[in-house]
C-alpha cells in the first residue's frame, strides 16, 4: 500500500461526509480564529502603549505639581514648602552624571486663542528650548524656542498641529500673530502632527500634545500673571478648588518638571534620589507628583502579559473542544468502518497503514480548520480595528502558534482513533455488520 494511496483514501473517506468533516472542524476553526484576533489585540495594545509611554520619554522622571493635602501636614509646614520650582531642578541637576537636562513647565490658565474670529481652547505651555529633546514631539515647520527667545521675553510661540489646524486651517501660520489672553503673539513653527490614542496609560493620563500652544519659560513668568487658580500640570482643572484655603499653601513656581537621565539604567535609583531630595527641599509636604514613564512601561506590559495569557487560555480552550469534537467523530468513524478497515487488511494493508490513514484524516481536519480559521482571525482583527476603533497587529508568531497547535490538537487526538482502528481483529472486522 503506497502512501498516496493512504493519502487518497483518507481524502475521498472525508469528502464522502463533507457536512460531519466540517462540523468537525468547527472547534479548530474557533479556536484557531480566536488566538490570531485576542493575540493580534495584545500585540496592537502593546504596541499602542509603547508608542504612548515613549511620548513622555522612556529616559524621562516627571515631576508634577499637585494640591497638597492639609490633613496629612501641619499649616506651618505647608507654608514652608514653596512648591515645585526651578530651584528644585537646580538642585536635582547638580548630580550630573545621572542627569541629562531638566525641562520646567508651566501650564498658563489662559485657554482661549484667538486668530482673527477664529478661536481654539488650548493649552499654552510655557518652557524652554530643551523640551523638544526631553519628549518626543518634532517641529514639522518653522522652529522651535530658543535660548535667544528666553533672553530677550521675546513675544512668539510654536503651535500644536490640532491647534494649528483649528486656528488656520490650510493656510501657512508662520510670521502672523495671535492673542493669548491680552498678549499678541507670532507664530514662528508648528510642531508634527502625534499620534495620541488613549488618554490614560496605566491609570496616567496622556494630554493630546496637538493642541498645545508652546511659548518662552522667561515671557510667560515676566508678562503673564501666576495667578492662584493656576492651572494644574494636568490641564483644565484649576490648581486650588475653592473649598481650600489658599492662604496656607504657596502658589508653585513651575507645574511640571521633565527630568531626563543619562542612561536608562540610572531610572530606578535616579528617581530614589529625585525623591530624597524633593521630600527634604519640601520639607515633607506631599504636593508634588513623581511619575517614571519606564515604570509605566513595565507595569503595561506585565498587563498585557497577563491579558495575553487569559487570551491565550480562552481560545486554547476552544481548540481543545475541537480536538475532543475530533476524536469522538473519529472513534464514531472507526466504528462506522469496521467491515472497510477487515476488507482492507485481507487485501493487504498492515495495521501502520491502517492507523496512518486515521492520522492523515484526523491531521487533514485540523490543518483545515486551521486555515479557515486563520483566515476568520486575519478577517476578525480588521473589522475589530475598524469598528472599535482599536489597534491590532497580526504577528507571525500568532499565526505559527496556532498552526502549531492545530497539528498537535490533530495528531494528539486522533492517535487514539487511529490506533483503535489498527488493533481491530481482522475476522471480526469482516463479520461485523
Amino acid at each position: 500500500m503506497f502512501d498516496k494511496e493512504t493519502l487518497a483514501i483518507s481524502f475521498n473517506a472525508l469528502l464522502a461526509h463533507k457536512l460531519r468533516t466540517l462540523l468537525t472542524m468547527l472547534g479548530v476553526i474557533s479556536g484557531v480564529g480566536a488566538v490570531i484576533a485576542m493575540l493580534s489585540i495584545g500585540e496592537g495594545a502593546k504596541q499602542e502603549a509603547l508608542e504612548q509611554i515613549s511620548i513622555l520619554g522612556i529616559n524621562n522622571i516627571i515631576v508634577q505639581a499637585k494640591i497638597p493635602d492639609a490633613g496629612l501636614s501641619s499649616d506651618m509646614g505647608l507654608a514652608r514648602s514653596s512648591g515645585l520650582s526651578i530651584a528644585d531642578g537646580e538642585n536635582i541637576l547638580q548630580f550630573d552624571a545621572l542627569f541629562k537636562n531638566i525641562v520646567p513647565q508651566r501650564f498658563e490658565a489662559v485657554t482661549s486663542v484667538y486668530y482673527g474670529s477664529e478661536e481654539v481652547h488650548a493649552r499654552v505651555v510655557a518652557t524652554t528650548p530643551d523640551y523638544i529633546y526631553a519628549s518626543s514631539v518634532e517641529v514639522e515647520k518653522g522652529r522651535f524656542i530658543t535660548k535667544l527667545d528666553l533672553e530677550s521675553y521675546t513675544q512668539v510661540c510654536v503651535l500644536g498641529a490640532k491647534a494649528k489646524r483649528a486656528l488656520f486651517a490650510f493656510s501657512n501660520p508662520i510670521g502672523k500673530s495671535i492673542k493669548i489672553g491680552d498678549l499678541s503673539f507670532v507664530v514662528i513653527g508648528i510642531m508634527a502632527d502625534k499620534y495620541i490614542a488613549r488618554g490614560k496609560v496605566e491609570g496616567f493620563e496622556l494630554k493630546n500634545l496637538n493642541e498645545d500652544i508652546y511659548i518662552p519659560y522667561t515671557t510667560a513668568t515676566k508678562k503673564i500673571e501666576r495667578s492662584t487658580l493656576n492651572n494644574s500640570s494636568r490641564g483644565g482643572r484649576h490648581f486650588f478648588s475653592s473649598q481650600v484655603d489658599e492662604t496656607k499653601y504657596n502658589v508653585p513656581e513651575v507645574d511640571q518638571l521633565t527630568i531626563t537621565v543619562t542612561d536608562l539604567k540610572y531610572v530606578q535609583p535616579a528617581t530614589k534620589l529625585i525623591e530624597s531630595i524633593l521630600s527634604r527641599r519640601h520639607h515633607n509636604v506631599d504636593d508634588y507628583d513623581i511619575v517614571v514613564p519606564e515604570s509605566l512601561l513595565r507595569q503595561s506590559q506585565k498587563t498585557q502579559q497577563i491579558f495575553n495569557f487569559v487570551m491565550g487560555a480562552i481560545a486554547g480552550i476552544s481548540l481543545l473542544v475541537g480536538g475532543i469534537g475530533i476524536m469522538n467523530i473519529m472513534l464514531a468513524t472507526v466504528l462506522e468502518r469496521t467491515k472497510e478497515i477487515g476488507i482492507r487488511r485481507a487485501v493487504g494493508a498492515t495495521r501502520v497503514h491502517i492507523m496512518r490513514q486515521f492520522l492523515i484524516e484526523a491531521v487533514t481536519i485540523c490543518l483545515s480548520g486551521c486555515v479557515i480559521g486563520i483566515v476568520i482571525g486575519l478577517t476578525l482583527a480588521k473589522v475589530i480595528a475598524y469598528y472599535a476603533d482599536w489597534p491590532t497587529i497580526v504577528s507571525v508568531y500568532s499565526i505559527v502558534l496556532s498552526v502549531g497547535v492545530s497539528t498537535a490538537v490533530g495528531v494528539g487526538f486522533g492517535l487514539y482513533p487511529a490506533n483503535k482502528a489498527a488493533k481491530l481483529n481482522v475476522i471480526d472486522s469482516l463479520r461485523y455488520e
